[in-house]
């Protein structure tokens, strides 16, 4: 995979994505902390309000697909949602400015800017993952290798996110998570500052063709653009975006306790003194983006090795070992809890364990299904299908949400899901093992014919 090979315009996309992930992740790092620190929400109402909103992120990607596709374009929808949720974590920063002399309305701006991020973030978020594609030919086979490279973009900034937001504003003093919401909207007007300087220049097609503009609803004659109806290939290839999406929901739902339970278990029952330094508990979430920034160029190289071998999984039996090394993170965690009593703490080599193991899941699905969709996607329905595909990391997120509640607490009764009873730590992380080998195995079953589907476009 080489870096010479990809067009410039990669590269813009990966900065500005880079930046607009950096102020994701640094007010996802803080926020549930800042939820139970400052605004004194106990952890089940701090998870509800947290998975609402990932899951809400995840859902308006579908509404701006649309838009973008019929009449904005991604440009303007890029930019537009990008002014939105950099005006959105101001809101979070004054909302940390107040909780001290003012919680009802510090609380009112944290429902604000939520609203703006969640608004912004629906018309950034599916146009540019969109625009990658569109930077290559049809046919190009170096798309793949090129959403390989976004990823790693994505990872960067998120990697940074929790280190830089996570140092200013979880430091003990809930006065102090203001500045880490401070530097998340910095970090959404740099990603616009780029994107708008090197817009015209560099994303181009290989013909040297703008990307991204309003689309063209009259001929110069001035009749109006009709589309031909959707093909059979068109329709089966279509119909395997939305199956494999179903199966994201397994994946995402249990990735994402690494906001809520996950962070829960790093602050109360992990030992996180390291060389006499206490590590935050928002450090833990960097671990991801790390091994997905080592671990990302090697998958690549793996895939490639395979492939000249005859030998590359298509993409569900991909997708399908991404959900296998989920089950397989949270079986290591189940085994280190297990017979561990509340209050006792246990080394942070089995969070980093977990962690790595997620991310080995997350290389084999996240960046695999964007490639997909784009190359199954007509180009008239590129962003829509998108947004689509984040519909899924929509549910996904509001069941983490919901899950993350069912964390045990000794002070109250034991939670309870269909029936079973999460009476401690090991038999809640055995939930997310259960649902994700029952996710893996069905995918495998059903990955043949899914290929079928496909028609060649792999």
């Amino acid at each position: 995979m080489t870096t010479q090979s990809h067009p410039k315009g990669l590269y813009l996309l990966f900065v500005t994505e880079m930046w607009e992930r950096f102020s994701y992740y640094g007010m996802r790092a803080i926020f549930v902390l800042f939820m139970i620190k400052a605004l004194m929400f106990d952890k089940a109402h701090a998870a509800d309000i947290y998975g609402s909103y990932t899951g809400l992120v995840y859902l308006t990607p579908l509404i701006g697909g649309y838009i973008a596709d019929r009449y904005w374009g991604n440009r303007r929808s890029i930019l537009t949602g990008g002014v939105l949720m950099a005006c959105g974590q101001f809101l979070l920063f004054c909302s940390g400015s107040l909780h001290a002399s003012n919680v009802p309305l510090a609380s009112s701006l944290l429902y604000a800017g939520l609203g703006l991020l969640i608004a912004g973030n629906g018309l950034f978020k599916p146009n540019i993952s969109s625009m990658v594609g569109q930077l290559y030919a049809p046919d190009d086979k170096r798309v793949d290798a090129a959403f390989t490279i976004f990823y790693m973009g994505i990872n960067a900034g998120s990697l940074m996110a929790p280190l830089i937001c996570g140092t200013l504003g979880d430091t003990g003093n809930p006065d102090d998570f203001k500045w880490g919401f401070l530097a998340a909207g910095c970090g959404m007007l740099f990603s616009l500052l780029v994107f708008s300087l090197f817009k015209h220049k560099y994303l181009v097609t290989p013909e040297g063709k703008p990307i991204g503009l309003a689309p063209q609803r009259h001929h110069a004659s001035g009749e109006k653009v009709v589309h031909a109806p959707l093909t059979r290939v068109e329709k089966e290839r279509l119909a395997v975006i939305l199956i494999v999406s179903a199966f994201v929901i397994f994946f995402w739902s249990a990735f994402e306790q690494a906001g809520a339970s996950l962070t829960f278990f790093a602050e109360e029952q992990t030992n996180r003194n390291l060389l006499g330094f206490t590590v935050p508990a928002s450090y833990f979430q960097s671990i991801n983006p790390i091994s997905v920034v080592i671990f990302a160029p090697l998958f690549a190289m793996l895939w490639s090795w395979l492939g000249k071998q005859g030998r590359e999984p298509a993409s569900p039996v991909k997708m399908a070992f991404g959900l296998l090394f989920l089950a397989i993170g949270y079986l290591v965690i189940a085994f280190g809890v297990d017979g561990l009593e509340p209050g006792v703490k246990v080394s942070m080599l089995w969070l980093v364990s977990l962690y790595v193991l997620h991310t080995f899941g997350e290389l084999c699905l996240s960046p695999i299904g964007l490639s997909l969709v784009v190359k199954l996607s007509p180009a008239r329905f590129t962003s829509l299908m998108m947004g689509i595909w984040f519909l899924s990391n929509a549910a996904a997120n509001k069941l983490a949400g919901t899950l993350s509640e069912l964390y045990p607490d000794p002070a109250k009764p034991a939670p309870q899901l269909l029936g079973y009873s999460i009476n401690n730590l090991h038999d809640f992380f055995m939930v997310f093992v259960v649902m994700a080998g029952i996710g893996a195995l069905i995918l495998f079953l059903l990955s043949s014919k899914l290929k079928k589907m496909t028609h060649g476009l792999q």
